[in-house]
């Protein structure tokens, strides 16, 4: 199986990208869902982040915060750090159970995990390939006010939190570019999808 990386900043349409991996027949793994799932109420990695955060993190439900959390470690990059250290250990292990699976099930198939900073923790090197999602940065820039409903100088504060995309694409094996819409990044990802299984099979 070939295990492949899937990652860019924020904001730039790494979501689009893996669905449609997915309708073209990959093992799509979404991060975010697997660091949700390690923080889920009654899991130990919720717990951790308790300790360390306080019980302000925690809604009354018995579940994260994670509005809440997201305002602590965007403004402050030693917690941040923090919190990377208790989740991404976790994630990483959820993933490669996960991997295995579908590589069990699926030796000649593609898997590509999605991980917004699969380069920053180091997670990228777990993987075959490594694909890098990107768009023009005044279009990141509107993305994300529109999608979460930022301020510009909200929406600069979430990106400048983050290594840049020039930075990211560095360490690419392969560019996806989604600057020009829906249509062009689906054919974009198509082409790259028969490279991958072309791949997979060798």
């Amino acid at each position: 199986m070939l295990k492949v990386g899937l990652t860019g900043s924020i904001a730039v349409g790494k979501s689009f990208v893996t669905s449609v991996f997915a309708e073209l027949g990959a093992h799509v793994l979404d991060a975010d869902q697997t660091a949700r799932a390690v923080v889920a109420p009654g899991a130990p990695g919720l717990a951790a982040v308790v300790e360390a955060f306080g019980p302000e993190v925690m809604l009354s439900d018995g579940s994260l915060n994670r509005a809440r959390l997201g305002e602590i470690v965007f403004a402050d990059a030693a917690k941040r750090k923090i919190l990377n250290d208790i989740t991404h250990p976790l994630v990483f292990a959820a993933q490669d159970e996960q991997v295995r699976q579908w590589e069990a099930s699926d030796p000649p198939g593609v898997a590509i995990v999605d991980a917004a900073l699969m380069i920053e923790s180091g997670g990228y090197r777990r993987f075959d390939k490594l694909i890098v999602v990107f768009c023009q940065p005044e279009i990141q820039l509107t993305r994300l006010m529109q999608r979460n409903n930022f301020s510009p100088a909200e929406a600069q504060q979430r990106i400048a939190a983050q290594m840049t995309q020039e930075e990211k694409k560095s360490y690419a094996d392969f560019l996806l570019d989604t600057s020009q819409g829906f249509d062009d990044t689906r054919r974009q990802v198509g082409e790259l999808y028969a490279k991958l299984k072309e791949l997979a099979r060798a």
